[in-house]
């Protein structure tokens, strides 16, 4: 690891190891400490520590898991999770790619119909495996996924359609009864004692990265020398516990967001890592919150609240990245550069991770391991899809104002003085008008992950970021509602938020409930906009009727507008 600090920040991370190394912080950490954070139940949490060595015990369930999708002969296989039961498989997805005589790896996180119907356009019962990914086995997106995929499955397949499922899933959860009852070929049970977002290296990573086709010892022997690195006592010899120290004494700095530079080969990295920080981080008024995603830019474009860090894939980056970068170290930006030197590194660097965190957490005073906003979101969303159940509609609306297709609904600050019929173009200038040095600008996007949707929210996000000098974040949900969703709530009240809703073009029913799947998107995303409302954060929804494409591109524009007025 290297790091190129301000004199003021190197002199406060050196304080921070001497502290750290007199506290026995390393040793407090492996001998599962709960006082080293909040003193609550920290210590149940902390089966991740033992995940390289464990899931190495294993290693005849993960070559017998690759060696049967290679005799199965599938075309794919679809894994069906959420948060840290998905995100490890949809990194190993990208950055490995499809494996010569293994299926294609696919991932659905999503409730979107739209993206559910793409999956469905993408795969054959016959030729595809399913992957249940879920910890609780009740996880709400996974159980609905299910419910869809095995009715379609069973269509075609009759009383065989369980053989094509596996589920992945703790001991005596509900999904593992379930996949008993309807005939799964397969249920490997997790730890208890892991949390999802720090599963990675167990079982909810290795089942996909096995029918993957990947070289799982390697990626747990790589991973296992990190873990025998990060258990050095002296805090400066070790690069995991120093990493973790750095991002929690920026933060107290007010230096918390933790920008991702990752070689193109890692470019997925941060997604990931977006929920392993944000989610662990972000609770008491504190966050240290991954941006990703961002294109480099000139150093003016940057307030002083940013941490770069470069992720190198043997010592390369992207080659204008490395232009922007050095511009930035010429005027003494806080950077942090590291090299991940193969692609069977990424055990090892998710590892590096874990420790940073929960030392970063521990700094921070926070309990790394709970997600206590994540559930509030939920609980409204539940309130919705009830009221689904029990009406057949969701409650109506009253936009504030509305533009062609663009239907607008804020928080009562921004709504409070607003004179009646203001225009699209006054509203959008007064919400990012909001925004002052050391915030943050949040997209939240529940609507189809489609690169022509991402191109344009893209689009957005840095025209804000280049006019405001802020930090952006794109989210598409309900994925982020298990990611940077709890830092939105739970960390500093420095979030500015647009969240924008749409029509689906093509609905669909969830089988054996009188939902669909594009109410349910719907109530996951009027709740966490209630839960942001209720906290006092400062959010503006947007509801896009008609084509999705046609609506981001009429917001893009009044935003444009919106900026040029202020």
């Amino acid at each position: 690891m290297l790091a190129r600090l301000p004199i003021e920040l190197e002199r406060q991370l050196e304080q921070a190891l001497a502290e750290w190394r007199q506290r026995r912080g390393t040793e407090r950490l492996f001998a599962r400490d709960a006082s080293l954070w909040s003193g609550g139940d920290e210590d149940r949490w902390l089966g991740w520590l033992d995940a390289p060595e464990a899931s190495l015990s294993r290693l005849g369930l993960w070559r017998e898991l690759a060696d049967e999708a290679r005799a199965d002969g599938a075309e794919s296989f679809l894994l069906l999770g959420m948060g840290g039961s998905s995100l490890g498989a949809e990194v190993q997805r990208r950055v490995f790619g499809r494996r010569a005589g293994y299926p294609e790896p696919l991932v659905l996180d999503s409730t979107d119909p739209d993206q559910i119907r793409a999956v469905d356009r993408r795969i054959e019962p016959e030729r595809t495996l399913v992957v249940v990914a879920s910890k609780s086995g009740s996880t709400l997106e996974p159980s609905l996924l299910l419910a869809h995929f095995h009715e379609q499955f069973r269509r075609q397949l009759g009383g065989r359609a369980g053989s094509r499922f596996l589920a992945v899933t703790d001991p005596g959860s509900k999904l593992a009864a379930e996949a008993r009852e309807r005939g799964f070929r397969r249920v490997v049970l997790g730890e208890p004692t892991i949390g999802g977002r720090f599963s990675a290296l167990s079982a909810f990573g290795l089942v996909p990265a096995a029918l993957q086709g990947l070289e799982v010892e390697r990626l747990l022997r790589r991973a296992l020398e990190a873990a025998v690195d990060a258990r050095r006592a002296e805090p400066e010899e070790n690069p995991a516990v120093r990493l973790g120290l750095l991002l929690g004494v920026a933060a107290a700095a007010g230096i918390d967001k933790l920008t991702l530079v990752p070689a193109p080969e890692l470019a997925s990295f941060g997604t990931w890592l977006e929920q392993l920080i944000a989610e662990s981080t972000g609770k008491s008024g504190r966050a240290v919150l991954p941006i990703d995603g961002e294109h480099l830019a000139d150093s003016d474009r940057y307030g002083g609240d940013r941490l770069f860090v470069a992720l190198r894939y043997r010592g390369q980056l992207g080659a204008l990245d490395e232009e922007a970068l050095a511009a930035l170290a010429a005027e003494r930006r806080p950077i942090v550069e590291l090299d991940v030197d193969q692609r069977e590194a990424l055990g090892a660097e998710m590892y590096r991770w874990e420790i940073a965190t929960a030392v970063a957490g521990a700094w921070l005073g926070v309990h790394p391991f709970d997600q206590p906003d994540v559930e509030a979101a939920k609980v409204e969303a539940r309130k919705l899809t009830a009221a689904v159940e029990a009406t057949g509609a969701l409650p109506l609306e009253s936009p504030l104002a509305t533009a062609g297709p663009l239907s607008f609904f804020a928080d009562a600050g921004l709504a409070r003085g607003l004179e009646p019929g203001v225009s699209p173009v006054e509203l959008m200038r007064r919400h990012l008008a909001r925004l002052a040095p050391g915030d943050y600008f949040a997209l939240l996007a529940f609507l189809e992950a489609s690169d022509r949707h991402e191109t344009i929210l893209q689009r957005l996000r840095h025209r804000v970021r280049d006019r405001r000098r802020v930090a952006t974040s794109l989210g598409f949900g309900p994925r982020f509602l298990h990611s940077t969703g709890q830092a939105h709530k739970g960390g500093p009240a420095s979030g500015l938020f647009l969240q924008i809703t749409a029509d689906p073009l093509d609905d669909l029913p969830v089988p054996g409930q009188r939902l669909t799947f594009g109410q349910v998107i719907a109530a996951q995303a009027r709740g966490d906009f209630e839960v942001l409302r209720a906290r006092g954060r400062r959010a503006l929804r947007v509801h896009v009727a008609g084509d999705p494409v046609e609506g981001l591109e009429r917001l893009d524009a009044l935003a444009a507008q919106a900026l040029a007025a202020d």
